[in-house]
């Protein structure tokens, strides 16, 4: 690459989950081209590695009909002003990494212009789960794709896209595990002899709303089991202080952290999880940390997705051993009532905690690539071939 004229990236990452798949892409590319320049909307990870992003994703990232209507205005505005931005720097590729809902509007938007620049979508929407006919939208918008998971690729192959499988973050993320609990626990204050557990509520505000109520019931009663119940509770720095809000009616000692090193940490030290459903399970198994996850949306789209989902297991464990190991209450099931019982059985019988663990580890493999790249190599690797394949470098 010439110093003289590098390369722009124009990266497109709307949530948390993205903003750290698209950190380590920006890594990665710099490793193979050190003049390589970024720009676009993302997050906090991005914005270490010297990214500035156009605002803060944290407005957008929001889920369901019934939290996108009141912030549509604001979400048509900040489109917009992608839009514009794309057309004033020009930029020689276009990654845009999951967050589907806002991507899909952004890359429409440039279809309908005939814009030429190279698209490269990383992370494909669950068409495999729901909503099967994006598969060929994804096709006629994008250039390229990179999946996260191996069964993906043919759904979209089908319809002439070309995609790679580049493997699971999952696999880079907990690459070099260590386990040094006493200091990690040092470190927050956070009592040697105590009953620690990870609570995981989501990183979008909506998630937190819904799933932290039936949290802290749980929470309660876990306390009547465990009185030395203490809990850690990774976040994004985003929303850390509405999540400190909303748990502050509760009568249990606790210490909030940010940042994925710290969050890998807590994992390691903690017995055992409640988390949002979602790519963490993939962390916890490659932690070793027993677990249950739980989701649900709103009313109305609680009722939706119970009748279109197109898989019998939400969790992706269960997904890839086609068979229930982490235990999952999702939809009308994610419930306080329900979820105490199984988590007490897990907490209480550490022979049966271990057997999950143990289990849930055997699928981990299936995430990574193969030969001895990570994820964010192959990736990297991915968009440096599609600039190629268009005659740019």
């Amino acid at each position: 690459m010439n110093p003289q004229n590098p390369k722009l990236v124009y990266i497109i990452a709307g949530e948390p989950s993205g903003d750290l798949l698209a950190s380590r892409l920006m890594q990665a590319l710099r490793d193979k081209e050190p003049d390589i320049l970024f720009a676009g909307m993302g997050g906090e990870t991005m914005t270490v590695l010297g990214f500035e992003s156009l605002f803060d994703i944290s407005e957008i990232s929001v889920m369901g009909i019934v939290e996108v209507i009141p912030k549509l205005p604001l979400i048509m505005r900040r489109l917009k002003q992608v839009m514009a931005d794309i057309r004033e720097r020009r930029p020689d590729v276009i990654v845009t990494v999951d967050s589907w809902g806002f991507v899909h509007q952004a890359l429409a938007r440039l279809k309908k212009e005939g814009n030429q620049i190279p698209k490269v979508h990383y992370v494909a929407p669950q068409v495999w789960a729901w909503k099967k006919g994006r598969a060929k939208t994804v096709a006629h918008l994008v250039d390229h794709l990179m999946t996260l998971l191996p069964f993906e690729p043919p759904y979209f192959e089908k319809f002439g896209l070309p995609c790679t499988f580049v493997g699971h973050p999952v696999i880079e993320n907990t690459a070099h595990l260590t386990s040094d609990t006493p200091a990690f626990k040092s470190k927050y204050g956070i009592p040697e002899q105590c009953t620690l557990i990870s609570v995981l509520p989501g990183s979008r505000q909506s998630e937190i709303k819904r799933l932290i109520p039936v949290f802290k019931q749980t929470l309660l009663e876990l306390k009547k089991a465990f009185p030395d119940l203490f809990l850690v509770i990774p976040s994004v720095a985003a929303i850390s202080e509405k999540v400190e809000a909303a748990f502050a009616d509760l009568d249990i000692p606790r210490r909030i952290i940010t940042g994925q090193s710290e969050r890998l940490a807590a994992f390691r030290s903690s017995v055992f999880a409640l988390a949002a459903s979602g790519t963490v399970s993939l962390e916890l198994t490659a932690c070793e940390t027993p677990h249950i996850i739980a989701y649900r949306f709103g009313y109305i789209f609680n009722r939706v997705a119970k009748y279109f989902s197109g898989t019998k297991y939400a969790n992706l464990i269960n997904i890839l051993a086609d068979k229930l190991i982490i235990p999952e209450f999702i939809l009308e099931n994610c419930s306080e009532i329900l979820i105490t019982p199984v988590a007490l059985n897990l907490m209480q019988h550490p022979d049966k905690a271990k057997a999950q663990v143990d289990e849930a580890r055997k699928y981990i493999h299936k995430l990574k690539p193969s030969g001895d790249l990570m994820p964010s190599e192959k990736a990297a690797e991915t968009v440096m071939q599609s600039l190629l394949k268009c005659n740019i470098i």
